[in-house]
C-alpha cells in the first residue's frame, strides 16, 4: 500500500520522531510513503541541522520520498532558504502534481 501524509497538526514531532520515522528508517513502517506534504509550524521540522531534518532528508535520499514545504508557510516563517535540500517548496497544486503517478491509495492527515 503507498500512502502520503499531510503533517498538519501540532503533535506532528512527536508521531513523526517516536513513531514513522523510526519505523521507516527500520523498514517496518508496513506501507512505502510516498510522500509528505508539511503545513504551518511543522515546515520548522524540515530544518537543516537538526535532527528530524537530517533524518527526512537521509529517508528521501533512500526511497525518493517527495517531500514538500506549504510556500505561504515557510516564507511566513521566512526559513524558505533553510529547509532540508531534499525539501520542495509549494502549495497544493503541487503537491498533486508530484503525487498524480504515486498510485496512492491513502492520503493521512495527522
Amino acid at each position: 500500500m503507498k500512502v502520503a501524509y499531510v503533517i498538519s497538526s501540532h503533535n506532528c514531532r512527536s508521531i513523526l520522531r517516536d513513531m514513522i520515522i523510526p519505523q521507516m528508517e527500520a523498514k517496518e513502517h508496513g506501507v512505502e510513503v510516498a510522500g509528505m506534504f508539511f503545513v504551518f509550524d511543522n515546515t520548522y521540522l524540515l530544518l537543516k541541522d537538526t535532527d528530524l531534518g537530517e533524518r527526512l532528508q537521509k529517508l528521501h535520499e533512500e526511497t525518493g520520498m517527495i517531500i514538500l514545504a506549504c510556500d505561504q508557510c515557510v516564507i511566513e516563517r521566512e526559513i524558505q532558504d533553510k529547509i532540508i535540500p531534499g525539501a520542495a517548496i509549494g502549495c497544493f497544486p503541487v503537491l498533486y502534481g508530484a503525487l498524480n503517478s504515486a498510485g496512492l491509495d491513502q492520503v493521512i492527515t495527522l
